[in-house]
Parts: C-alpha cells; sequence; structure tokens
C-alpha cells in the first residue's frame, strides 16, 4: 500500500485529530485514513469532470457567436 508523509500540521489540527481519533476509537493514523477515504467517495469520478456543467444567463446583450468564438478551432 502507498505512504503519504504530511509535513508542518497546524498544532490545533492535529490536537482536533487527535479528539475525533479518540471518539471513534481509533489511532490518528487511523482517523486520516477514514477522513481521507471519504473524501475520496465525495470526489467526482475521472469520466464525470470530462463534462462540461453550462449556465445561461441573461445579459440583455444582443450578437451572436461563431463556432471559432466558442471552441477557439479551425474545422
Amino acid at each position: 500500500m502507498k505512504s503519504i508523509h504530511v509535513r508542518d500540521i497546524d498544532p490545533v489540527v492535529l490536537s482536533r485529530l487527535q479528539t475525533l481519533a479518540r471518539l471513534h476509537h481509533r489511532s490518528v493514523q487511523g482517523e486520516i485514513r477514514a477522513i481521507l477515504a471519504e473524501a475520496a467517495r465525495r470526489a467526482p469520478e475521472e469520466h464525470e469532470s470530462d463534462h462540461l456543467n453550462l449556465v445561461t444567463v441573461e445579459t440583455g446583450a444582443i450578437g451572436t457567436f461563431r463556432r471559432e468564438d466558442l471552441y477557439d478551432d479551425a474545422r
């Protein structure tokens, strides 16, 4: 299994991690692994990040767009 070394942890953060670890009956290392696993579960799948989430807003401006304006490519 791979490992990660984290340097310069704020003492307050470390203290709170120790408190969480005690509350969850884990070692600090186990608590950090659980936190990282939960964060990784929330991350989008790689293929989901390939999609654009576009939002349309009304500005009152009138104009047209060419394909090149949007994609910056030559067909």
